[in-house]
């Protein structure tokens, strides 16, 4: 059996015992999961806090009020495992079945351990699972059907074309997410670029832009910002809130880029540059895909719990996720249906979009058995701060920019939302006695200040930029350029440009945002 077969393997063998085990024991105990929360309406809009209705705590500060420090130590343990072991020993961690036994093992012990619990811990595993399936599901939407969406063409290689790709890539990635964005977009920018000589530059502020920062203005375009929207950041509130400084940020960098591009391109000899200047009209295939796309951000945006004029109820969020399967299959259903009409012509070797794009679901794979360990080993992580995150010291939106973007630049940034939005909110608790009338966002977990959760957004996103294992994609798209012969910079080299580039502008972003 291969080793992504085995992978996957192991990945639903861990999601079945992890749900099996759950149900049996809130069977046991005769109660049921939690209900799915209503979704928060969607729009940008504040309460202070003598319009909170909602109970503040709930089943994870209560359970965050009984935990040990000590259940942290699986999730630091598969934190450090995803940022030390690639840099260790890369080469036993590129098998999907490794990282799976990493990410079971860590997280069997806290899977175990809520579950003895009793019906408390049950409840909170098992909305953590709810929200994992919600989670993954949006991805493998998103990946896929981005995936059968091919570019093809070779535009000219001048700095005002490869700004232009950088800028629609950037808002790009915010509607298809940052993994989306990257498929489909770093293939051409290669062709396009294939060349000049001088060309390593475009290709980490393509990093900088698509891969991370450009995916700030919808929760489906980075994890982090959909975890926010799992729990009951109004959908539009990213938007709203998060377009002046994402506006901001992309400006300055292409700016930046344009006139370092500028400035390499006429380092290229006059040869290079009427070759690079050579276009060939790009075109689109399998474009019913961005049909599908749109479906699917409908899908998240109306399928949601409403309240009815005569006090009824109506829940529609259930149906979210067979809604993405359903596309999901109809992505590859349009491909089957057009090999077949080729085979019927007589094209054999007819290729997909998908085809073209090499698409493989390895990467989704990587994602899914990584985050099923994230998701369960950071549940303690979240219910302790919930409960005493006053006791940190940490109250600036400032320290909270820094600190959750710190982590996202050397461990994944959606844990790291996750772990500083549960702070967020229990210092929102504690800032509320002394100032009643503070903004807050209300979410179906309490309310959480305005200002922190912007802070904590901007973070998050942004700073996963800052080296090669902060985002997914950034080691993807390193991948994908060094087998295209582009020298890449190490791990280090990379981050002499993000220290050199980024941390200014963010330190615009606080200055001019959160101060």
């Amino acid at each position: 059996m291969k080793s992504r077969q085995r992978a996957l393997l192991l990945f639903v063998t861990v999601i079945a015992l992890s749900l099996s085990v759950a149900w049996l024991a809130c069977a046991a105990d005769g109660t049921a999961p939690a209900s799915p929360p209503a979704q928060a309406a969607a729009g940008g809009q504040t309460a202070s806090h003598a319009a909170v209705t909602t109970e503040p705590g709930g089943a994870q500060e209560k359970l965050g009020a009984l935990l040990p420090y000590w259940s942290v130590t699986p999730f630091i343990l598969i934190l450090l495992a995803m940022a030390i072991v690639p840099l260790v020993h890369g080469h036993w961690w590129e098998a999907n079945l490794n990282k799976g036994v990493v990410s079971f093992f860590c997280s069997l012990p806290i899977l175990a351990y809520l579950v003895s619990l009793g019906p408390l811990g049950q409840e909170v595993l098992i909305d953590v699972l709810r929200d994992y399936y919600a989670f993954i599901v949006l991805l493998v939407a998103l990946f896929t059907i981005s995936g059968g969406i091919y570019l093809d063409g070779d535009l000219k290689a001048t700095p005002i074309v490869n700004t232009a790709f950088l800028g629609i890539g950037a808002l790009l990635a915010s509607f298809i997410g940052t993994t989306g964005a990257s498929i489909l977009l770093i293939r051409p920018l290669i062709k396009t670029n294939q060349h000049r000589h001088h060309n390593v530059h475009i290709f980490i502020f393509f990093i900088f832009l698509t891969a991370n920062i450009g995916g700030a203005l919808l929760p489906v375009g980075d994890p982090p910002l959909f975890l926010g929207y799992l729990y009951g950041v109004p959908f539009f509130w990213t938007f709203f809130s998060m377009w002046p400084m994402w506006l901001t940020t992309v400006a300055i960098l292409l700016g930046v880029f344009y006139f370092w591009d500028t400035w390499a391109y006429s380092k290229e000899p006059t040869a290079v540059q009427k070759e690079a200047a050579q276009p060939r009209r790009l075109r689109m295939h399998g474009g019913t895909n961005l049909l599908l796309i749109f479906s699917v951000l409908l899908s998240v945006i109306f399928l949601k719990a409403y309240s009815l004029p005569d006090g009824s109820h109506l829940d529609l969020a259930w149906m979210q996720q067979p809604v993405m399967i359903l596309l999901t299959v109809l992505s590859f259903a349009i491909d089957y249906k057009a090999k077949q009409r080729a085979a019927q012509g007589g094209h054999a070797a007819y290729m997909t979009p998908r085809d073209r794009n090499t698409f493989t679901f390895g990467p989704m794979i990587e994602v899914a058995v990584l985050f099923i360990g994230i998701f369960i080993t950071m549940t303690p992580a979240i219910c302790l701060l919930k409960a005493h995150g006053l006791e940190t010291g940490v109250t600036e939106p400032w320290q909270f920019y820094w600190m959750s973007g710190g982590l996202s630049s050397f461990l994944d940034n959606a844990p790291t939302y996750a772990t500083y939005f549960a702070l967020g909110q229990g210092v929102t608790k504690g800032l509320l006695v002394s100032h009643p009338d503070l903004p807050v966002v209300m979410t179906t977990t309490g309310p959480i200040a305005w200002k922190i959760l912007l802070a904590i957004s901007l973070g998050s996103v942004f700073m996963g930029a800052n080296t090669y294992i902060g985002n997914a994609p950034n080691f993807m798209v390193k991948s994908i350029c060094e087998e295209a012969k582009i020298k890449m910079p190490s791990f280090f080299g990379y981050m002499l440009y993000s220290i050199g580039i980024l941390i200014p502008t963010f330190l615009v972003v606080m200055f001019i945002y959160l101060i």
